[in-house]
C-alpha cells in the first residue's frame, strides 16, 4: 500500500498565514486590554476613529493603487505617534490605538466586504501591523520621557523618521501579501511597493507627523484642517484608477479587433497579454513599464488588419524577418492612430527588430508571441515543445534571458519543464 502523506502547506502561503495570524492575534489581545483598562480620552479615540473610518469608506476599490485609502493610513498613523492633545499629554497606550484603529478600519471595510471588492484582509492585516509597529516604537518610549529632551524642529523630524521607517515595513509586509497570494517573486514586488515609497507614501507620512503635531498644540479642531489636502489626493487618485480602467477597456476592446475579423485566434492577444506581464515582473520591470508591455501586448497583432490575405492562424512568428518587420510597423502606424501613448506603439512596432536591437518590452512580447503561436499547434507535447523551439531560437531570433524568464513563469504554473543545458 502506499503511503499517504500529509500534504504541506507552500513557504509564501505560509507567510501569509503568520502576518495574518500576527495581525489577529495583536488586534485580539489589545481589544481585551482596553476592554480591561478602559477607553482614555475618549473624545479623542472618537474623533480618530471616525477620521480612519470615513478613510476607509471613500477608499479606492479598483485595483492598481498602491494605497487606496491615503486618509485612513495617515489618520491611522497620526494616532499612533500622538503624544499631547492640546497641550495636555495623552494617556492612550499602544491597545488602545490598535483597538481603534483596527474597529475603525474594520467598520469602514464592511460596504466593501459586502460588495466584495478587493483584498480587504489583506488591507486590513497591513493597517495593523504597521499601526501596531507605529505605536510600539513611540508610546512606551513617550509616555516614560524619552522624547522629552526633543523638541521643536527635532521632534518632528523623529516622527517623520518613525513614520517612513513604519511605511517601508509595512511595504515588506504588502510584499509578501501580494507573493503568497499570487505567486510572483518577492524581490519585484517589494521593488513595486519601495518605489511608491516617494509618492503617495511620503504623503502619508507627512500628513501623519502634521495631524499628531497639530493636534498636540490645537486639538482636535486640526484633524478635519489637515485632512482636506489628502482627501482631495484620495479623490484624485480614485478619479484616476477609473481613468486608467476605461483606458485599458478601450485598449481591449481594439485587441478584439483582429479576433473578429478572424485574423488572430480568439483570445490570443489576451494570453499573450497576461503572459508578457508575468515575465516583465519577473524581469524586474517596474510598474509603469509593465503598464505599457501590457497594452503592446493586447495590440501587437493590430498590423494584420492591413494585410489582404490574412496569415493561417494569425501566427506571425513563422513569417520571413521583412514581413515580420512590414506587418509591425503597419501594427505601430494603427496604435498611433488609435491615440495610445508612443512608448506602446515603438514597442508594436520593434517587436520584429533584431533582438539586441529592441527594448525589454519589445523582446518580451516577441518570445510570448511565439511561444503562443506554437504552443496551439505543438500537439501533446505543448508547452515544452513551444519552449524547447524556443531555446533553439535562442541567440538568433529570441533573446535568451526572456526565454528563461518565461520557462520560470511556465514551471510556477505547475508545468515541469526542462532546465537549459
Amino acid at each position: 500500500m502506499s503511503e499517504h502523506r500529509p500534504r504541506q502547506t507552500p513557504a509564501p502561503a505560509r507567510t501569509a498565514h503568520v502576518l495574518t495570524a500576527t495581525a489577529g492575534l495583536l488586534a485580539g489581545v489589545s481589544l481585551m486590554v482596553t476592554f480591561r483598562t478602559g477607553l482614555e480620552e475618549r473624545s479623542v479615540a472618537l474623533a480618530f476613529g471616525m477620521l480612519v473610518a470615513v478613510g476607509e469608506l471613500i477608499r479606492g476599490a479598483r485595483p492598481g493603487l498602491r494605497e487606496a485609502a491615503p486618509l485612513g493610513s495617515a489618520g491611522s498613523l497620526s494616532y499612533a505617534l500622538l503624544g499631547e492633545h492640546a497641550g495636555h499629554p495623552s494617556h492612550h497606550g499602544v491597545a488602545q490605538v490598535v483597538t481603534v484603529v483596527a474597529a475603525a478600519s474594520l467598520l469602514g471595510s464592511v460596504p466593501h466586504l459586502a460588495r466584495g471588492q478587493g483584498p480587504v484582509l489583506d488591507h486590513l492585516v497591513r493597517r495593523v501591523l504597521a499601526v501596531g509597529f507605529a505605536a510600539v516604537c513611540f508610546q512606551p518610549l513617550y509616555s516614560h520621557g524619552v522624547f522629552d529632551r526633543w523638541r521643536g524642529p527635532g521632534y518632528a523630524l523623529l516622527l517623520l523618521a518613525l513614520l517612513v521607517l513604519t511605511v517601508l515595513c509595512d511595504a515588506v509586509v504588502a510584499a509578501a501579501l501580494a507573493h503568497s497570494r499570487t505567486g510572483w517573486p518577492f524581490p519585484p514586488l517589494l521593488r513595486d511597493e519601495l518605489r511608491a515609497v516617494p509618492g503617495i507614501g511620503s504623503a502619508v507620512c507627512v500628513t501623519g507627523a502634521v495631524m499628531a503635531l497639530a493636534v498636540a498644540v490645537v486639538g482636535l479642531w486640526a484633524l478635519p484642517v489637515f485632512s482636506v489636502p489628502l482627501l482631495l489626493t484620495q479623490l484624485s487618485l480614485r478619479r484616476y484608477a477609473a481613468v486608467r480602467a476605461t483606458y485599458r477597456q478601450t485598449i481591449a476592446s481594439l485587441a478584439r479587433a483582429t479576433e473578429i475579423a478572424g485574423y488572430t485566434p480568439v483570445g490570443h492577444a489576451r494570453r499573450v497579454a497576461a503572459l508578457s506581464q508575468a515575465v516583465g515582473r519577473d524581469l524586474g520591470l517596474p510598474e509603469a513599464e509593465r503598464a505599457v508591455l501590457e497594452h503592446a501586448a493586447l495590440m501587437h497583432d493590430i498590423g494584420q488588419l492591413s494585410l489582404v490575405d490574412p496569415v493561417p492562424a494569425g501566427a506571425t512568428a513563422g513569417l520571413p524577418a521583412a514581413e515580420q518587420r512590414r506587418i509591425a510597423l503597419l501594427g505601430g502606424a494603427v496604435v498611433r492612430q488609435t491615440g495610445a501613448s508612443a512608448q506602446v506603439a515603438a514597442v508594436v512596432e520593434r517587436q520584429a527588430d533584431p533582438y539586441p536591437e529592441q527594448p525589454v518590452a519589445a523582446r518580451i512580447v516577441r518570445v510570448v508571441n511565439a511561444y503562443d503561436e506554437k504552443v496551439q499547434g505543438a500537439g501533446p507535447g505543448g508547452p515544452l515543445t513551444a519552449l524547447e523551439e524556443l531555446r533553439l531560437g535562442t541567440g538568433t531570433e529570441y533573446a535568451p534571458e526572456v526565454v528563461e524568464a518565461l520557462a520560470r513563469v511556465l514551471s510556477r504554473d505547475c508545468l515541469t519543464l526542462p532546465k537549459a543545458g
